[in-house]
């Protein structure tokens, strides 16, 4: 029977919960990776690189593929599809969670993911009631809120076995299925379907839009690249000088609290703040200034100091960039761009532990952190010159 439509756009606030649900059950299988692969299923440290590569490459795929759908067919039944598939994957490691069914399984988890996160972030350019920004900025509160819970409940579920993991996030992707089918088949959503079937023409979007939004590209890889450094190679560089793999995991209790405290205090001063660049152009740089932090840290409180750093301009910059690729973007290809947006951040995440490791075995720790400094702080230039040539010239939907 079909599902009777329920308003004229989804509620935020579901749309939200859906974030949440999502990222929390993934938080529940990303930490336990190199661990469960190394430590349980006995394998090298390279198959645990390779295995993470596919997942990032599945991952880049399905974000691409996600948006690219999103502007062709139903997005509403296209949301119900990706989340049986989801499900569907993350069932299968309830009962095969050996060696080679766990890092299978996880490849075609992370396809799904790129799915959702990016159906997500389209699903959010529908919503026209209030500021694209704030939609934006609260997503991305919600899948960090998500993270938080998950990474906090991991090792408890964990011990009792890595079963109980899966029939978790199995039980959140049923939940999720729920509000999709009962909230997200709303007029929004179904006239985007329509529109972009009755659209012929191929849509072209004007130069300045294009070269603004190539470059955030080109930034979310390079910051990615980078901050990928902190989840992979920063934990052997800390407890190589001394300092306890505990306290290293407590600086990413302390990035998940700062991130909800920032995007409050982004949230408060979104009205106040009108121009979206004013919020990603201090937030680039305080990713760089974290990197030039951590030459100089000899002490675990500099870590500290460093990774509020980082959280700040993580929590400002990140959730700016597909607010304004969604403003710089007409109604057929938002869920395309979209796509681009979480396949460029994939992207990075998939090159940053190979790139780190290699610089690191060539050269040294402090290299590395120079020229991450160096690195973002061009692309920092790159986006402030791009926007004093080009921003008068976008065209806004």
């Amino acid at each position: 029977m079909q599902q009777q439509v329920t308003g004229k756009e989804i509620k935020l606030p579901w749309l939200l919960v859906a974030g949440l649900l999502n990222n929390m059950g993934q938080s529940f299988i990303w930490p336990l990776t190199t661990i469960y692969i190394h430590d349980a299923l006995h394998e090298s440290l390279t198959v645990v690189g390779l295995v993470l590569l596919f997942n990032s490459t599945a991952n880049i795929i399905g974000a691409y593929l996600g948006g690219w759908l999103f502007d062709r067919v139903d997005a509403y039944k296209l949301t119900l599809i990706a989340t049986v598939y989801e499900f569907i994957a993350t069932a299968f490691l309830i009962f095969w969670h050996g060696w080679p069914a766990f890092p299978i399984g996880l490849v075609f988890m992370g396809f799904g993911s790129g799915l959702l996160i990016t159906l997500i972030n389209s699903l959010g350019t529908t919503i026209k009631s209030r500021d694209g920004r704030y939609v934006f900025n609260m997503i991305y509160f919600m899948q960090n809120l998500g993270v938080v819970f998950g990474t906090m409940m991991v090792g408890f579920v964990y011990e009792h076995g890595v079963q109980y993991l899966f029939i978790i996030t199995a039980v959140m992707y049923v939940a999720y299925f729920f509000i999709a089918m009962t909230q997200f088949n709303v007029d929004s959503v179904r006239s985007h379907a329509t529109h972009a079937k009755q659209t012929k023409s191929k849509v072209k979007l004007p130069k300045p839009n294009l070269v603004i939004i190539w470059t955030f590209f080109a930034t979310l890889i390079v910051i990615w690249i980078m901050y990928e450094q902190w989840t992979s190679n920063m934990a052997v560089y800390m407890t190589d000088q001394g300092i306890p793999l505990t306290k290293y995991s407590l600086l990413w209790t302390i990035n998940a609290g700062l991130i909800l405290v920032f995007q409050m205090g982004v949230n408060f001063l979104g009205d106040r703040i009108r121009n979206p660049y004013y919020q990603i152009i201090p937030g680039i740089a305080a990713v760089a200034i974290s990197f030039v932090i951590l030459l100089f840290v000899k002490q675990y409180i500099g870590f500290v100091l460093a990774i509020a750093v980082l959280t700040l301009g993580e929590a400002t910059a990140f959730p700016a960039i597909p607010a304004i690729v969604n403003q710089l973007t007409p109604l057929d290809v938002k869920g395309k761009y979209q796509g681009a947006v979480n396949a460029s951040a994939a992207a990075g995440r998939a090159i940053g532990p190979l790139l780190g490791g290699v610089l690191i075995d060539a050269t040294s720790y402090k290299f590395l952190f120079g020229f991450a400094a160096v690195a973002i702080a061009l692309t920092w230039i790159m986006v402030i010159v791009i926007r004093r040539l080009m921003y008068h010239r976008t065209t806004q939907y």
